[in-house]
Formats: structure tokens, C-alpha cells, sequence
């Protein structure tokens, strides 16, 4: 396969157009995405190569993601911005009381091949309204899938496949990735969502992560290596469904495990993973379970504050020098 080198914000943006090329029932629309190409610039390749189905909407979250489910049960495929991820709070009865659930409530005479995506997480002191980690409450209910890639190959792969799949997605693109780059091949591929992808093979110790926190945890085992422990890093790419086999199958050869995520350690994402661990394979564990989050406390302004708050290579290190 032939590779270029791009970054995650045009992976995104050319998986959605070659998939929009294709079909003429996908739709994307929200705010400030039809002129700009979206404020972290993820749409501009689609500016003027899609025609009238790309547009800007009015500051209204509950009308955004409703109408996405309208367009759905009428034949079309909306693949739609939620500008940042905490404002899917402003509109969350659509997602949550009616996208999530209406399928299963029509006994599947209702197809949603919706997609909500956009970005999430810290970005230079956005404060509390623009920085939250939110992937835990759409894992909790049921009714929608969880994406959550962390390089520009699983991105264009993923969101290929979410716009294919014909129940709702939602897909969190963690704002400190846009930026960075990494190689995907010019040939067309799909990653299937579940699948798991080991970012690092390892023999003491499985590192569960996601999004960010998969690039700190890199940098953590590399550190680590130096003092002999081999860190093995698996990197979900979605919560829901969320590769099980993969995870018990590491941690049944390294006997250790810490999951570590941005969003905040209480009733994170992580507790799920680490109870079926727990369930499935307690007697075969060397040590705890670790956990590694955010602290429980809204998103500073304040720089230091901000990087004091939330997870980095530092806490994976910290976590895996317990186990031992």
C-alpha cells in the first residue's frame, strides 16, 4: 500500500469525503463548518467538492442532533458536528432519549445511520466548558457506538466504517490530535469497529487506553523499558463495542493491568473495564487493577492547574511502578 504522511484533521476530513463521493444520502451539517471547514479546520476538505450538502446550522444543539434523527428515518445518512464535545450536553434528550433508543423501541423498523462527531478533551486552558472528556455517559446508555481514535490511520479508517454502520455513532476526536501526523495509505481501507489495535507489544505489564492518553502511555513505556518492564499497549479505539478478547488475552500474558483515560477516574470508563478484568480473570492477576484519570474537579483555566488536573505519562509510570 502506498503511504502519505497527513495529520488526523485531514484523515478525518478525507474519509468523510470519499465516503460522501460515494453516497449522495450523507449530509453534514453544524456550526461554522460550511464556510471555514469547522473551527479545528477537519472539514475544508470538503468545501466546495460536496455541493449543498455540507452547511451551517443556528446555535442549537437539541434542533441538530433532532433533526439528524429525522433525516435518518427518511432515507439519509447525517454525519453531524457537535462543535465541542460538551455541548452535546445542550442537546443530549435528542441523543439520548430519542437516537439512542428509537430503533430498539420500533422493534428495528427504524434504521439510524447517524454520526455525531467533533472534538473533545483539553486544548490550552478552554476552561470548563470547552475541555471535558464526556465518552463515559454515551457508554453507560445504551443504543449508540463509541469511537475514540487516537492517530490519523485509525481516524480515517474508523470513521469510514462509522458512516457505513447503520446505527449511531458517536465519535470523539480529541482536540490535541488534530495536529499531529501519521502515515495512511492513499489505497481505501475500513477499520471495523471493536477491533482493538496493540500500539506496543509488551511482557509485564498491559496499558488499556484510549485517544491522548494512548500517546502518553507510549511515552510512559518507553521510559519504563529503561527500567526493565516491558509495557504492552492496547489501544480500544472504541468503548462500545469495546474488544474484550483482545484485553483478557493481554493481561492473561503480562498478569498486570492499568487503564488510563483523560476523562475523570470516578466512574470512568475504565471501572467497566476493570470489573470484567476483575471478573474474568482474578485469580490469574499478579497485582491490582490501576486506575489512572483526570481528578475529580471541573477543568481549570489556570495552565498549571489544567496539566496538574488531567493524566499524563508521569501517572501511567506512576501506576505501573505500583504493581510491582
Amino acid at each position: 500500500m502506498g503511504k502519505r504522511i497527513i495529520t488526523f484533521a485531514q484523515a478525518i476530513c478525507e474519509g468523510v469525503l470519499e465516503e460522501m463521493l460515494k453516497d449522495e444520502t450523507i449530509i453534514t451539517y453544524g456550526e461554522d463548518i460550511a464556510k471555514q471547514g469547522g473551527i479545528f479546520g477537519a472539514y475544508k476538505c470538503l468545501l466546495g467538492n460536496v455541493g449543498d450538502r455540507i452547511f451551517d446550522t443556528p446555535i442549537s444543539e437539541e434542533v441538530i442532533y433532532g433533526s439528524a434523527l429525522g433525516a435518518a428515518m427518511a432515507g439519509m445518512k447525517p454525519v453531524v458536528e457537535f462543535h465541542f464535545a460538551d455541548f452535546l450536553f445542550t442537546g443530549i434528550t435528542a441523543i439520548t432519549n430519542q437516537i439512542m433508543k428509537l430503533r430498539y423501541m420500533t422493534g428495528g423498523q427504524v434504521s439510524l445511520p447517524i454520526v455525531l462527531r467533533g472534538p473533545d478533551g483539553v486544548s490550552k486552558s478552554a476552561a470548563a466548558q470547552h475541555s471535558q472528556s464526556i465518552e463515559t455517559i454515551f457508554m453507560h446508555v445504551p443504543g449508540i457506538k463509541v469511537v475514540i481514535p487516537s492517530t490519523p490511520y485509525d481516524a480515517k479508517g474508523l470513521i469510514k466504517a462509522s458512516i457505513r454502520d447503520p446505527d449511531p455513532v458517536i465519535f470523539f476526536e480529541h482536540k490535541s490530535l488534530y495536529k499531529i501526523k501519521g502515515p495512511v495509505p492513499e489505497e481505501e481501507y475500513y477499520i471495523p469497529l471493536g477491533k482493538a489495535d496493540i500500539k506496543r507489544k509488551g511482557s509485564d505489564v498491559t496499558v488499556i487506553t484510549t485517544s491522548r492518553m494512548v500517546h502518553e502511555s507510549l511515552k510512559a513505556a518507553e521510559y519504563l523499558k529503561k527500567e526493565g518492564i516491558d509495557v504492552e499497549v492496547v489501544d480500544l479505539r472504541t468503548l462500545v463495542p469495546w474488544d474484550k478478547k483482545t484485553v483478557l488475552e493481554s493481561v492473561k500474558k503480562t498478569g498486570r493491568a492499568v487503564i488510563a483515560h483523560e476523562t475523570w477516574r470516578r466512574a470512568g470508563w475504565g471501572a467497566e473495564i476493570a470489573a470484567t478484568i476483575s471478573e474474568e480473570l482474578f485469580g490469574q492477576l499478579e497485582a491490582p487493577i490501576r486506575r489512572v484519570g483526570a481528578k475529580n474537579v471541573p477543568h481549570p483555566f489556570s495552565p498549571p492547574l489544567e496539566q496538574f488536573m488531567i493524566p499524563k505519562a508521569d501517572d501511567v509510570i506512576n501506576a505501573v511502578k505500583s504493581l510491582f
